[in-house]
């Protein structure tokens, strides 16, 4: 058998899966996308990944790899996964990588984008991928407090460590936002985020944004580690963007 260690670039529409990471009884991402490399005689355990997104989150940038004995092109891989998989998966790339390539452990950056719009009456619509907000925001609040989250910093407050007694330091390289009419798109990209690290942050913002909370508890949060409101985005407006090696 002669095995090589593919990476792929797998995109989803996180509606109808209780996350990334395998459970019993339930649909999960990982679970569709092993069943799927199954067909195609895959004989490994456990695929790995860049990150575990939750519930009703979604990826155009997921990085995934495994070990495959695949006689033809990546690109006929890539063909013969899409598939398999079910339409709300699509594997964008494949590359063939080194033998000691991990997508989450090598990974130097990681870009998440937050949807969210601003409108009094519900739009069904729209709501199945962005954050209705309602009263609407002041976006130079928000771009001002955002700014204090660039660089590292302890950001405990806003989230958990992924392994147990992990560290809860990270670096934040950058953030921008866009606004297109009653659309914002908040951007931010780091070298790893907290569990919900990237939701807590982004509620807060609309928080201050919408006039009640002060652009200066993020100084706060940051300094003691303890957020003094609490609530959290909902998972449908997130999308892991892209992971970077």
């Amino acid at each position: 058998m002669d095995l090589a260690h593919y990476k792929v670039i797998l995109s989803y529409n996180g509606l109808d899966f209780a996350g990334f990471q395998r459970q019993k009884e339930v649909r999960t991402v990982q679970g569709e996308f092993e069943a799927c490399l199954r067909e195609l005689d895959w004989q490994g355990g456990s695929i790995l990944a860049a990150g575990r997104t939750d519930a009703g989150v979604h990826a155009s940038g997921q990085v995934v790899s495994f070990w495959l004995d695949w006689r033809h092109s990546p690109e006929d891989l890539r063909s013969a996964l899409n598939y398999y998989l079910p339409r709300d998966m699509a594997v964008q790339a494949v590359t063939i990588e080194s033998q000691d390539f991990h997508p989450r452990f090598d990974a130097k950056k990681r870009c998440y984008v937050y949807n969210f719009f601003c409108q009094q009456i519900r739009d069904p619509i729209r709501e199945a991928y962005a954050w209705r907000v309602w009263p609407g925001i002041d976006l130079d609040k928000m771009k001002s407090a955002s700014s204090l989250l660039i660089g590292s910093h302890d950001f405990k407050a806003f989230g958990s460590p992924t392994s147990e007694n992990g560290i809860t330091f990270r670096e934040v390289f950058s953030i921008n936002w866009h606004q297109q009419r009653d659309e914002y798109q908040f951007e931010i990209c780091g070298n790893a985020f907290l569990y919900h690290m990237v939701r807590r942050i982004i509620f807060l913002l609309v928080k201050i944004g919408q006039g009640e909370a002060s652009e200066d508890l993020i100084q706060t949060c940051l300094a003691t580690g303890k957020m003094p409101i609490t609530g959290l985005a909902p998972a449908y407006g997130l999308v892991l963007k892209e992971v970077s090696y």
